[in-house]
């Protein structure tokens, strides 16, 4: 029995030893405890740290979406008075269009009526022309009945007195 005690004892020695390396082996890799407690400071501000970080970018993400929609909202309002602006000058062109058509058809009836005239014009100066040679002709056929006519005075005016000289001479 107490060679199978002894043996016991050795075993438990054995085991303790081998527990006690273990033990040290990992009290050689552990912190010691002001160390630790440090770490676990450490930690905790960096834990506040980080809660704060994440609240700031949720409240800038908050921020940056609300500035966003914003953003959004104004650049539909620019687009929407762009879009209305643009209809508004389509309407304007098509009007303008309008216009213009009508001016071109009042120019063309006008041109119409320019060449018309023109030829009536034409027309009125060969005629003229035909008119003027006419009375140029009656002048100088006027101006040879006027000489005639003068003429003619003469003559009577000269029978007249030579009438004048026979007829006392006659009577006498």
């Amino acid at each position: 029995q107490l060679l199978e005690a002894k043996a016991t004892l050795s075993l438990a020695q054995t085991r303790h030893a081998l527990q006690l390396q273990q033990a040290k082996a990992q009290m050689n890799n552990m912190v010691p405890k002001k160390r630790f407690e440090q770490l676990q400071t450490s930690l905790r501000e960096e834990q506040c740290k980080a809660q704060q970080l994440q609240e700031n970018l949720l409240r800038q993400a908050e921020q940056t979406h609300g500035q966003l929609a914003r953003t959004q909202e104004e650049h539909e309002r620019l687009l929407q008075a762009a879009v209305e602006q643009a209809e508004g000058l389509e309407h304007d062109l098509r009007s303008a269009k309008a216009v213009l058509a009508e001016r071109t058809a009042q120019l063309k009836d006008a041109q119409a009526e320019l060449s018309r005239n023109k030829l009536v014009i034409e027309d009125l100066c060969k005629e003229n022309r035909g008119f003027a040679m006419a009375l140029q002709a009656a002048e100088l056929k006027q101006k040879g009945t006027e000489e005639k006519k003068q003429l003619l005075e003469e003559q009577a005016s000269a029978l007249k007195q030579l009438i004048g000289k026979i007829t006392p001479a006659s009577l006498s």
